[in-house]
């Protein structure tokens, strides 16, 4: 079943947030996160926004042969976050096309933003060739704008 009917009513949550604790395996020498586990936590993020809207991904890719792969990252390290913290990863999406998507993620350590990401996503075929996104997808991820 490629949509999950949604077990809440009134509309969705237009920002999704992920918990992420700061595991040792995740920091340098200094105990501060290395930069690319940033890129981790906001992919875990994005995981969990596209179940939590009810869309399968397996399903996605076992029926119409289409995946989502990440076109575009611009990334900002604020602040650095460290071994032990607690961490909220805000999820957002910003624009929706056919086949692409634009997301703006967010890092945060109580309220203070530490890392900031705008990622594009294409929706493209295990070739590697664009694919329009099915229109029933396409209607769930619509019910995220803003």
């Amino acid at each position: 079943m490629l949509l999950r009917s949604l077990a809440w009513s009134g509309g969705l949550d237009l920002t999704h947030r992920h918990s992420v604790r700061v595991y040792y395996e995740d920091t340098d020498l200094a105990g501060i996160v290395y930069y690319a586990n940033y890129l981790k936590f906001i992919e875990r993020a994005r995981t969990e926004w596209v179940t939590g809207l009810g869309i399968d991904q397996m399903a996605l890719r076992d029926l119409h042969g289409i995946v989502f792969a990440v076109r575009r990252v611009e990334a900002d390290f604020q602040h650095p976050a460290r071994f032990g913290d607690d961490l909220s990863v805000e999820t957002r999406l910003l624009t929706l096309g056919g086949a692409r998507l634009v997301l703006e993620q967010a890092v945060t350590r109580s309220s203070e933003r530490i890392f900031m990401s705008e990622v594009t996503l294409v929706c493209m075929t295990a070739e590697g060739r664009a694919a329009r996104l099915p229109a029933g997808v396409r209607a769930r991820l619509a019910e995220a704008l803003p």
